[in-house]
């Protein structure tokens, strides 16, 4: 509870200074359009769309609000990560991900900017201050999609799609190896490793979420199957079946209480309880993909791609409470400033 209410605050604090630096806007992209909207939360109104790649998916911004990225993964076989500068609404040069292909899921921690490259089979960072890869570490898992790091930047999870696996990475201090003499070597010593460990979760796993608290890590499939990981003991300790095909990303509302989970085929959302693991609630939204919490509002916004439209959800009510349209295929979506 502790953890999760220091969260929480570090939320709103975050909040609180955007609202000092400038105005909070919600960024969408658009798949079809090739763009980034930037959005008046109040109103949904368009305030204005920026140019991206061809393919623009996730999309991260970074701690002050005011430069995003945008992912562009392709077919697994792009390199390329646009950098928008929302406080002044303006496209500022890309970062080429080569060797690293396929970007999709982000991070942004410390100035640095984590990736999964889904064609390269790996999790890669780029330093935003040194303009350089800095660090990359393969999975040996197909398609590595989305991705979390933890604010110590000492675990990260990724789902692997094709594989139908959760990686748990952890940045340890292992002891040297005894060699087949048994006796070791007087220049052996603890060296610090990433030491992957492979959850499956069923194939097709894509969306993922860790709890507040840090203990839980929920995921779905697309056979309706939802698969929760105790993320200490680092294996699967609930599995629900819910009988909804396309079951496809899913976050945490904000204090936690609650999982919304969508479906990119049937259009239902879910609500569960997340200490009872029961269903609470089922509506029709649309076939959703991306979304994004509004701890100020109280809403969830949910990208409907094959619908072409973002669905908005009251909290309180869980209910549509409006949709807007920001462009073709809509996906990615986070909260940034303007000046």
């Amino acid at each position: 509870m502790k953890h999760t209410t220091l969260l929480l605050a570090s939320l709103f604090a975050s909040i609180s200074v955007f609202a000092q630096q400038g105005k909070r806007v919600l960024l969408a992209t658009s798949k079809a359009d090739h763009t980034l909207a930037v959005i008046n939360p109040a109103d949904l109104s368009i305030i204005t769309k920026l140019p991206t790649g061809p393919n623009p998916h996730e999309v991260v911004v970074a701690p002050d609000g005011k430069i995003a990225y945008v992912s562009n993964p392709g077919n697994s076989d792009l390199h390329e990560i646009n950098v928008l500068d929302i406080a002044h609404l303006k496209a500022l040069p890309n970062i080429d991900t080569t060797p690293f292909l396929g970007p999709h899921g982000m991070a942004y921690l410390n100035n640095k900017i984590w990736f999964t490259a889904q064609g390269s089979k790996s999790v890669a960072r780029y330093d935003v201050a040194t303009a350089k890869m800095d660090f990359a570490m393969g999975t040996g898992q197909d398609v590595t999609h989305l991705l979390y790091v933890t604010p110590n930047g000492n675990t990260f999870y990724t789902t692997n799609v094709e594989s139908g696996t959760v990686s748990i990475f952890e940045h340890l201090l292992l002891q040297p190896t005894v060699p087949p003499t048994g006796v070791l070597p007087p220049t052996a010593k603890p060296h610090w490793d990433w030491v992957q460990t492979i959850i499956p979760a069923g194939k097709g796993c894509e969306g993922f979420d860790v709890s507040p608290d840090g203990k839980e890590l929920w995921t779905a499939t697309p056979e309706g199957i939802i698969s929760i990981i105790n993320t200490d003991a680092k294996k699967i300790s609930t599995t629900i079946t819910t009988n909804v095909k396309g079951l496809h990303r899913l976050k945490f509302t904000p204090d936690g209480k609650r999982v919304a989970i969508i479906s990119v085929r049937t259009g239902d959302l879910l609500f569960f309880d997340t200490k009872t693991r029961k269903e609470i609630k089922r509506i029709k939204t649309g076939q959703g993909a991306a979304m994004l919490m509004d701890a100020v509002g109280n809403r969830l916004f949910l990208s409907c791609s094959p619908n072409d439209y973002i669905a908005v959800i009251d909290l309180a009510k869980m209910e549509v409470s409006g949709r807007l349209e920001t462009g073709g295929r809509p996906d990615g979506l986070e909260w940034a400033i303007t000046e």
